[in-house]
């Protein structure tokens, strides 16, 4: 038994193996307490008043700032902007940056892996700005190469969009390698650690990244607050996205000037307690070690590989390098509809995701509709990727009678 769980109330409570935490992790008593003990103590709007419990509550929203700044070691801790989730910090950078920087014929290039979240505000952009979109393919490994990388970024390109992590590979994308080519030939680079940060140590002035965005609740904070990292020289030449309170200087009748950073891309009441809560998120990761969690999620995933390599009417979706994997595992039984194969696993009390994972054009050119899919966090176990094997094998024999009479008569 893994003894991390003790510390979620949902794996105690419930005798599940709880495999989809690529879609949301699932949070610690640790992060549930300090969101309760901040709505019975500290209560009150950031930045909004000169009472002792508005200060209070703006000294916990921002010591996270300091928290996460240093967790991704940002230079500066103004470089932290607070989203709703990795998408919005997205389109915050679509609308703020792309739309405002870009001209015809410039270049924008992504993978064919992206999440829609990372795809869709590129395609706006293109469209409103008379720009390209391209996309580097990946190989039969589910790999991105140095030649595809090399191929697809150009002089033209002005904006390339990476994944960390597939979220439906969990191929590891050299992103590092990615950024160095792409200033070389004059570019800025976008991040996505969303399916990343979880699970490794992520230093942003060692990646050299320009932009890079997550989303709190799949590292086991609260669902609805997101980080947007940014070069302080890149976003103070950017306008903000969304305009209101907090963001802004001065404002006359005609004329408005803006808040320094990070401000000025924070208009509005914030997501109080989804700041607290990643906070508390960030300090339990760290009472435990993010090496340590690389450590417990390599060795149950490597299981997870070997046993559902075992099943031989398993089709899986994942890199053959191991060290390039991270904690993510596509997959189909042959013959079956995802969804059906899903239903059947949580009937044994397997919790897996079923569908196109947001992904439907890695998915298409991959030459499918949909996959199950396996995510697993430090809190997982051997036992959980035996129940999700065994669950498997149950589906496989409800099913073997309609898949062989269906390959007979196809």
């Amino acid at each position: 038994m893994n003894k991390y769980k003790e510390d979620f109330p949902i794996l105690k409570n419930n005798n599940i193996a709880y495999i989809d935490s690529g879609a949301t992790s699932q949070k610690p008593l640790q992060v549930i307490n300090a969101i309760d003990n901040f709505y019975k103590n500290y209560n009150a709007n950031p930045h909004r008043g000169a009472y002792s419990l508005s200060i209070e509550a703006t000294n916990l929203y921002e010591n996270t700032r300091t928290k996460i700044a240093k967790f991704i070691n940002a230079k500066h801790r103004e470089e932290i902007i607070f989203s709703k989730n990795a998408t919005e910090s997205l389109n915050l950078l679509a609308y703020s940056y792309g739309i405002d920087k870009l001209k015809e014929d410039d270049e924008i290039v992504i993978s064919i892996m992206e999440h829609h979240s990372n795809l869709v505000p590129w395609q706006k952009v293109a469209k409103v700005t008379g720009s390209k979109l391209k996309y580097m393919y990946i190989n039969d490994d589910f790999e991105l190469t140095d030649e595809e990388i090399e191929t697809k970024i150009t002089e033209k390109t002005k904006i390339v969009g990476i994944a960390q992590v597939s979220n439906v590979l969990g191929t590891i994308n050299n992103v590092k390698k990615i950024i160095e080519y792409a200033h070389k030939k004059g570019a800025i680079v976008i991040v996505d650690a969303s399916q990343s940060i979880p699970h490794m140590d992520i230093d942003v002035q060692k990646l050299d990244a320009d932009f890079l965005v997550f989303s709190g609740h799949k590292m086991l904070a609260p669902l609805g607050i997101g980080v947007l990292y940014g070069k302080k020289e890149l976003l103070e030449s950017m306008n903000p996205f969304i305009m209101g309170g907090d963001m802004i200087e001065y404002v006359y009748e005609q004329e408005t000037t803006f808040a320094p950073l990070p401000n000025k891309f924070e208009a509005g009441t914030q997501n109080v307690e989804g700041v607290i809560g990643l906070g508390a998120a960030i300090d339990y990761i760290n009472s435990i070690g993010i090496s340590k969690i690389e450590e417990i999620e390599k060795e149950v995933v490597s299981y997870a590989r070997k046993e559902l390599s075992k099943l031989d009417y398993l089709t899986l979706y994942m890199t053959p390098h191991e060290e390039k994997h991270s904690a993510v595992i596509s997959f189909n039984i042959k013959g079956v509809h995802s969804h059906d194969v899903a239903s059947i696993l949580d009937t044994e009390g397997v919790c897996v995701r079923s569908g196109n994972h947001c992904a439907q054009p890695l998915l298409r050119f991959l030459g499918i509709d949909s996959t199950c899919r396996a995510s697993f966090s430090f809190y997982n176990d051997k036992e959980d990727v035996d129940r999700l094997v065994k669950a498997l094998n149950k589906a496989y024999d409800m099913f073997k009678k309609y898949i062989k009479e269906g390959n007979e008569n196809g």
